[in-house]
């Protein structure tokens, strides 16, 4: 009689608004299977592809011009290969302010060759002659040594490394009572997942990796961590309500399903708020910008998604195998 009365209590306290958790764990395999489709295409893309660096991390030059009317990109390229042999040679059109009107900008890079003021005013002075009606104005030159730029690139990968050891040993201390090393090393996991998307979205669609790919990946370290925490955290609530004696799946499926509907809310709210970035940033030409949304959006989703779907799942496989070890 009493042990169906507490059986009963127990199955009362895993109902949500009277109903069912939703039972992640059941699903965590079609999980593993999203991000591992992803990363494979990720990597097919890398080797067909490759990697293309920016020149803040290649090492190269790069100059800026705006203009009026129409022009060629092609022909503006032949002029700067005229000037620059045997060089990897970028040439795009865009749109900018300048003196707080819209004007037309080409955006020129070149790697593999050195560049000095002289080269610069051969380009400007040969394209100028080109397009003796287009007003082309310079605005930027700048150039980035090889080794600088390799420099810049070791010291951003270690501060991805500083940051995510520090969030192990943060997650570690925090969540004690629920095998704090465990959730923070599959914490770390789902973070080391949300940088290879970002990573690989830069190479399927061709971006250049630079600067931006750092600080989108060090915002949504922190992003994703926060999504972890506030799971972790229900997660040690719900195992001291429903007490030690507790499935491992019960306890995150009931704790995950309580937070599901917070994290879908403030990461809708916040990725409606980039999209706006972005939109703007397309109407205005604002090219740094837009590097920054697009593949901010998609570290949103991907944060969102493996703090609930990876770290989570990941935690109880690991905590049902000490289990059966210390049976």
């Amino acid at each position: 009689m009493a042990s169906n009365i507490v059986k009963k209590t127990y199955e009362e306290k895993l109902l949500v608004r009277g109903k069912p958790p939703i039972d992640f764990i059941k699903k965590s395999k079609i999980f593993f299977c999203i991000s591992i489709a992803i990363i494979l295409i990720g990597i097919i893309c890398n080797c067909i592809f490759g990697t293309t660096l920016d020149i803040q991390f290649s090492g190269g030059s790069m100059l800026k011009y705006s203009y009026t009317g129409e022009v060629n990109v092609d022909d503006i390229e032949a002029i700067v290969a005229d000037n620059v042999k045997d060089a990897n040679i970028t040439v795009s059109a865009s749109t900018g302010i300048v003196d707080n009107k819209n004007v037309n900008m080409i955006n020129i890079q070149f790697t593999g060759a050195e560049a000095d003021s002289a080269v610069f005013d051969n380009i400007t002075k040969d394209i100028q002659k080109a397009y003796k009606d287009n007003n082309f104005v310079s605005l930027q030159e700048s150039s980035v040594d090889a080794s600088m730029g390799l420099n810049f690139f070791l010291k951003c990968l270690c501060a991805v490394a500083i940051a995510s050891i520090l969030m192990v040993i943060y997650v570690t201390l925090r969540f004690k009572k629920i095998g704090g090393l465990s959730a923070g090393t599959f914490g770390v996991v789902a973070l080391l997942h949300d940088v290879a998307i970002i990573y690989f979205f830069y190479v399927i669609f061709r971006l250049p990796i630079d600067s931006s790919f750092i600080a989108v990946a060090l915002m949504i370290l922190g992003y994703s961590l926060n999504d972890t925490v506030v799971v972790y955290d229900r997660i040690r609530e719900e195992r001291k309500n429903l007490g030690a004696k507790a499935k491992v799946e019960d306890v995150f499926n009931l704790a995950t399903t309580k937070v599901i509907r917070r994290t879908i809310i403030t990461s809708i709210t916040t990725i409606s708020a980039v999209v706006i970035v972005y939109v703007v940033a397309s109407i205005y030409g604002l090219d740094s910008v837009k590097a920054f949304a697009l593949p901010m959006i998609i570290g949103l989703v991907s944060g969102c998604y493996s703090s609930i779907c990876i770290a989570g799942p990941l935690w109880v496989m690991w905590q049902n195998r000490k289990s059966k070890k210390a049976q």
